[in-house]
């Protein structure tokens, strides 16, 4: 069949859903991204092809499309992406970045569209590993609420044991009881294993110990194989034509097989607006140089397993192990005697001290002791393999005792990823960019943790464009990446930069405008302070004055967006008795919780105002009168402290390249038009935004940022 017949009818499709769909409204919008999506996954070509035989190479097709809120664009993709996978006998892989989106695509969107779809399909939702419990550790906790405490036996890492050492008494017969109320619901089918479908999804800390991981897994030799979530999950994506997944997930498992290849299915990313950050964070990576004793714990387990399987590779173990601590501990006192003054001097209010390697060049004295440790981790890594391999075939051959070899796979598993993150991080801490190139990112930290104190070293590329060019794109056939916000101050080119597509021939890009009339619908209030907003005290004070008389006018629901915590405790300390009933403080309540008693309080008639920082900006759908007034506390400018930014600004200063007008301003507009994107989430809203910071008004990059806003009435505020 010919691209152009398999477009037609992937649209053909997709006018069929919207015809069908009940009280349907007639979108151009819609129907121009979905005729695109259709276009560009027609003309990818899919699977592998044979270039020394004559064939072809193979066509890459990817559409960046920026679809304005109420354009409807999970239709306007699924529809004619679904059609075009099963009539090309392919699969849809959907990387989202929130868990909302994951949700609203699997419970809502996927169900209503394959009940109007003529064509049956299949739909599955992927999550990494550790969202879901291993059904042997919390059996094994099940009964203690601890590990068992032979040493050779406990998988806790010492920071947990500490922590396990100073807990309560009464906290931990709790936990007890949670981990068995958790296998018996398990057991008996009440529950399915995953993380978020329990009533109460637990803290971090109590959910890590049963949590299950591939360096610990065993698979089909685990004793509960046949019992397993995380494996009954993965046969349902075997069977799906669709798959809900995320960027995470998306970008850990390149290469590993637990996503269809990207070479063979149509790529959808939604909210792709955050695809660079989670790429720096994603190929970014951290060591302790300080907590090392589980060193000689690993060492001491592989050299026991290995003698019991007959493994050779065993005999350098203790020469790597001695070799790894010693450096370890040179390497902190290094850093100490270099930037302990710098780290020391720094106040300890908002997280651990912190100070960057300028240029991300090194002090000589760093240099030998990390290419040591380089080299060593590197020698156990390969006995651990050795062992690994041999406990593989161990298993194979005595299916009989594949609880005890599972149980020992796992205790090399639960460290050996730690080792595995040394290496890497001192290979990119050595890795010396040419004259021109690029550098790392490269930093230490020191905190206090108890009677501890504890440095790290860590290293993150600091081009997001370039790590996804070479690790994501040199896979990808067919994509759509899709948000409301991947133009920047009007262009698509800063975001073509940091997603790597930036002069790449395969790459269209789409502006689709929202269908809402904003001129109408609301207004955008610059409500100057006669302070400048880098004086950040007095700044604050003004501003916190102004939204308190702003604020007290709010008849139904207002979302209040803060730069800063310190920024939002002063708001929250200058509140009168009789509005503090009326605000609802993030981090006060779960966000769950403190959403429904928003909603709650707005359908009785009563005001309720929700103060917030970045993580309620976006995101967030509270149409009509959930959210009548947006206010904006300060630009959003990214935070000025964080090292890969600043190591970003250094070097293209260094190239002659301006990191304000490059990087902060096209950021800043990309992270103002979400905030601004609250306002007005259906055709019937009418909404105020307020902004408080001049700097929006008064500056040739703020008339910069307003080109990245939708067409709102703007009205100018004196100070009051």
């Amino acid at each position: 069949m010919s691209q152009q017949v398999w477009a037609a009818q992937a649209l053909e499709s997709f006018d069929a859903v919207v015809q069908a769909t009940e009280g349907f409204r007639s979108r151009a919008g819609q129907r121009l991204m979905a005729q695109q999506v259709a276009r560009t996954f027609s003309s990818a070509t899919l699977g592998k092809v044979d270039e020394e035989s004559g064939e072809a190479a193979p066509t890459r097709s990817i559409a960046v499309i920026q679809a304005g809120t109420g354009v409807g664009k999970s239709l306007a993709y699924c529809a004619p992406a679904i059609a075009l996978a099963l009539a090309r006998g392919t699969r849809v892989l959907i990387s989202t970045a929130t868990v909302a989106l994951q949700e609203q695509l699997v419970n809502k969107d996927l169900p209503a569209l394959a009940a109007l779809m003529p064509q049956p399909f299949k739909f599955a939702l992927a999550k990494g590993r550790g969202r879901y419990v291993c059904k042997l550790k919390l059996d094994r906790l099940a009964g203690t609420g601890e590990a068992e405490e032979e040493a050779d036996d406990d998988l806790f890492a010492e920071e947990e044991a500490a922590a396990r050492a100073k807990r309560p008494r009464h906290e931990t017969e709790a936990r007890i009881q949670f981990y068995s109320t958790m296998a018996q619901t398990l057991s008996k089918g009440a529950w399915d294993g995953d993380r978020d479908s329990l009533d109460t999804p637990p803290e971090p800390e109590v959910w890590s110990p049963v949590a299950a991981e591939g360096a610990s897994c065993t698979g089909k030799h685990c004793p509960a194989f046949s019992q397993c979530t995380y494996y009954d999950k993965r046969k349902e994506l075997v069977g799906a034509q669709v798959i809900v997944a995320n960027h995470d997930l998306l970008l850990s498992s390149l290469g590993a097989r637990v996503l269809p290849e990207l070479d063979n299915c149509l790529l959808v990313l939604d909210e792709a607006h955050h695809l660079p950050s989670t790429a720096l964070d994603q190929f970014a990576c951290s060591m302790d140089l300080s907590r090392i004793t589980w060193i000689e714990r690993l060492a001491s387990r592989g050299l026991r397993i290995g003698a019991l399987l007959e493994v050779e590779e065993i005999a350098d173990i203790p020469k790597h192990s001695a070799q790894l601590r010693q450096t370890l501990q040179d390497l902190a006192r290094i850093v100490m005697d270099v930037y302990g003054a710098q780290l020391k001097s720094q106040p300890s209010a908002w997280g651990p001290a912190r100070v960057r390697v300028p240029r991300g060049e090194l002090p000589e004295q760093l240099i030998a002791p990390l290419g040591l440790l380089a080299a060593s981790a590197e020698g156990f890594l390969d006995a651990l393999r050795a062992i690994s391999k041999a406990l593989r075939a161990e298993m194979r051959d005595k299916p009989d005792e594949a609880k005890r070899l599972s149980t020992l796979y796992a205790q090399i598993g639960m460290l050996a990823p730690r080792l595995e993150e040394l290496h890497a991080t001192a290979q990119l801490l050595l890795q010396d960019a040419p004259e021109g190139a690029v550098p790392a990112a490269k930093w230490f930290t020191l905190e206090v943790d108890g009677d501890f104190i504890v440095v790290k070293a860590h290293a993150s590329p600091i081009l997001p464009g370039t790590t996804l060019r070479n690790h994501l794109w040199s896979a990808v056939r067919g994509a759509v990446l899709t948000s409301a916000t991947l133009t920047s101050c009007g262009h698509f080119d800063f975001f073509l930069r940091e997603a790597g597509l930036h002069g790449d021939e395969a790459t269209t890009t789409l502006e689709v405008p929202s269908p809402f009339n904003y001129a109408a619908q609301g207004t955008l209030i610059a409500a100057e302070t006669r302070a400048d907003p880098k004086n950040a005290a007095q700044f604050t004070t003004e501003m916190v004055d102004a939204l308190l008389h702003d604020i007290a006018r709010v008849e139904y629901g207002a979302l209040v967006l803060f730069t800063s915590r310190e920024q939002m405790r002063q708001a929250v300390d200058a509140l009168p008795t009789a509005m503090r009933s009326v605000v609802l403080v993030q981090n006060a309540l779960p966000r769950t919780q403190l959403l429904c008693r928003h909603r709650e309080r707005v359908e009785n008639g009563e005001p309720s105002v929700i103060f917030g920082m970045q993580s309620f900006g976006e995101g967030l759908d509270l149409p009509g009168r959930l959210c009548e007034s947006v206010f904006i506390t300060k630009l959003p400018f990214a935070p000025p402290d964080d090292p890969v930014g600043e190591a970003r600004a250094e070097w293209l200063r260094a190239v002659g390249r301006d990191p304000f007008s490059e990087l902060v301003v096209p950021a800043t507009a990309i992270r103002l038009a979400q905030w601004v994107g609250r306002a007005i989430r259906t055709e019937e809203d009418m909404a105020h935004v307020y902004c408080y910071d001049k700097r929006l008004t008064r500056t040739s990059y703020g008339q910069r940022l307003l080109k990245g806003l939708p067409p709102f009435a703007l009205e100018q505020r004196a100070p009051l």
